[in-house]
């Protein structure tokens, strides 16, 4: 049977509007249960982590609060109203998330799909200045959402979609790993100097002849070759471009990457401009980007080829591998950040100026090549996975409204 009916989020389940201790009570936060709050990622179906947590004491005072594991937690507030996603283990949410604890007639896992196949439906309900939209617990509870009332059929819609979050999730904690691996090789050549010597051993572990640099006030090896530099001399940083000026006159066009789609990749709300642009605007997968405006991040981009805006670097390099360049920059980032908080501002702004201020230890070209040759196949791998899970977060995306809808049915 796949008869759908309108029914309320309240007789759904029991609906946990959370709380945030006072800050009186320092002992309450600690690191036993996750706290969720709305600055924590709802990109995942599954959260296992968040920036802070409770101690039991913290949690004993809140103990009506508390949440199941797979609980429905909905963002309730501002710009990432209606993003939902589902606890890996008991925890506590602010009073800026509304869950759901489902009730034995409802899958959870269906019941997640359903909020998430109705967020236009969230985010309209909505109440507030366009600025700060809010969702009450009362308008929350009273809001209707088409469900299946046959509980095998939410199963087998569930886990469609469950398998395909699954493996994404999968791939996911691969990535972790392959780039904690590739970061831990890089830091264990380049910032312990512990590269293997002429005789294979670990440079500095082994005693290699370390010399203190001013610059830097650090010791680096004494070796021919080494130097200290600037992130200048490693790369060349080329800015994206005013893309409003070039807008598609036909039907061909490439999609812009902003700050917001080298974060979350492309969406159907990403700026179009005509393909026949500068060259150097234009991106493909593999590139190391640098966002240094507003938010200062480095990533590998990953998200098919797209057109480059202003406030963002495209980072290449003739002389030096991939690999290099990358960690250097992604390892320098700290300094920048204390830079702009220094400047009493969350407004990053990196100049070539400060690139051209910025110290590194420089070790010769074709030790960086040796590693390059290690971590290039980790790279690699990582990409694939990227790109497989864009794949798969479309064709779920695509399939949610038809099963849900009834269009498509699992047999």
């Amino acid at each position: 049977m796949n008869e759908i009916a309108k029914i309320k989020i309240t007789d759904i389940g029991h609906t946990v509007t959370g709380k945030t201790p006072s800050s009186n009570n320092p002992e309450d936060f600690g690191s036993e249960y996750m706290f969720v709050t709305p600055s924590d990622s709802f990109d995942s179906k599954m959260m296992n982590t968040t920036e802070r947590y409770l101690s039991e004491e913290g949690v004993s005072k809140l103990s009506n609060k508390l949440l199941p594991p797979k609980s429905i937690m909905i963002t309730c507030i501002g710009s990432a109203m209606g993003k939902a996603s589902m606890n890996k283990t008991s925890c506590i949410t602010n009073q800026q998330i509304n869950s759901i604890i489902p009730s034995k007639n409802y899958y959870q896992d269906y019941v997640y799909y359903s909020i998430k196949n109705n967020y236009k439906l969230l985010r309209n309900a909505s109440t507030g200045s366009t600025a700060l939209p809010l969702l009450n617990k009362t308008d929350f509870d009273l809001l209707e959402l088409p469900i299946h009332t046959n509980k095998e059929t939410q199963q087998k819609i569930a886990s469609v979609l469950a398998a395909l979050d699954s493996k994404i999730e999968l791939n996911n904690r691969i990535n972790a790993e392959l780039e904690a691996m590739a970061k831990t090789l890089y830091d264990y050549w380049f910032v312990q100097f512990d590269f293997p010597n002429a005789k294979g051993k670990h440079y500095k572990t082994s005693g290699g002849k370390m010399v203190w640099n001013e610059e830097l006030k650090r010791e680096i090896p004494d070796l021919e070759g080494w130097s200290v530099g600037t992130l200048l001399d490693i790369a060349d940083y080329a800015n994206g471009l005013p893309c409003q000026k070039f807008r598609p006159t036909g039907d061909e066009f490439l999609r812009v990457i902003k700050i917001r789609e080298m974060n979350e990749g492309f969406t159907s709300n990403s700026e179009l401009v005509r393909p026949n642009i500068p060259e150097k605007a234009i991106i493909e997968n593999g590139d190391v980007l640098f966002s240094w405006s507003a938010s200062l991040e480095v990533k590998i981009w990953t998200g098919g080829k797209g057109a480059l805006n202003q406030h963002i670097f495209k980072v290449t390099s003739n002389d030096y591998p991939k690999s290099f360049y990358y960690y250097q920059l992604l390892n320098y980032l700290q300094h920048f950040k204390m830079m702009a908080e220094n400047r009493k501002t969350t407004m990053g702004h990196i100049t070539q100026e400060h690139l051209q201020q910025s110290r590194i230890a420089i070790p010769p070209k074709e030790l960086t090549k040796v590693l390059e040759k290690i971590i290039a196949p980790i790279f690699s791998k990582k990409m694939n996975n990227e790109i497989e899970n864009q794949k798969l977060s479309e064709l779920r995306d695509w399939l949610l409204p038809m099963l849900m809808n009834g269009q498509v049915k699992v047999g």
